[in-house]
């Protein structure tokens, strides 16, 4: 993907109403401190258009960034950080619970799982939750450059079994850092989510 244009064009709160999209979205969600923002800057190709917060679980809204007028990347809230109320955790599961069934262009979600630890009780249950919304998430792996290459394999198997993933769940290791797996994400969004939006606007490069 080729970013022309990116603009932040709608910030969803608790009591914001969906925006009415015409075009596709593709969702990323992860506990606070995975790496997101850092994960969304990478593939908007800029360094710090979503903003990384100082103080983790801070961000409370679903935003919506416009990619080249053809695409949206959707970042969710942060969960399952300790230091927020119940009451504010409770709002940001109904927040994103309200959007996955909420969103009539919703194509994917990427879930955002740090590598270097056994998936936590709330990155089993996230994953669980969005395969029951009927949704087969593709696990990113993130922070990639915190472990040794040869320590990659055993670290994706353990995701994979802590996780206890679908069969055929594609998981792609990526670092914020050296941005390994940038591209990667940006085939798959562009060959299984994408098909027909982008060409067009391939062919105008």
């Amino acid at each position: 993907m080729v970013i022309k244009n990116i603009n932040l064009e709608t910030v969803c709160g608790i009591t914001s109403p969906l925006p009415k999209n015409d075009k596709p979205e593709i969702a990323f969600a992860g506990k606070s401190n995975v790496g997101k923002s850092s994960l969304i800057n990478a593939l908007m190709n800029r360094k710090s258009y979503a903003r990384i917060s100082a103080t983790p679980g801070k961000t409370q809204t679903i935003n919506f960034y416009n990619i080249n007028d053809v695409m949206y990347l959707v970042d969710l809230p942060g969960y399952g950080y300790a230091k927020v109320s119940e009451k504010e955790r409770a709002q940001w599961g109904k927040l994103i619970e309200g959007y996955l069934h909420g969103s009539e262009q919703l194509k994917a979600v990427f879930l955002l799982i740090d590598i270097r630890h056994e998936p936590s009780a709330n990155d089993k249950m996230m994953y669980q939750w969005v395969v029951e919304q009927g949704f087969e998430p593709v696990i990113i792996a993130t922070k990639l450059d915190k472990i040794k290459r040869s320590q990659i394999q055993k670290h994706l198997k353990m995701l994979r079994d802590g996780l206890k993933l679908l069969p055929g769940t594609k998981m792609i290791p990526f670092s914020s850092v050296t941005k390994q797996g940038r591209d990667e994400i940006w085939d798959l969004i562009e060959t299984e989510y994408l098909a027909g939006e982008v060409s067009g606007e391939e062919e105008h490069l």
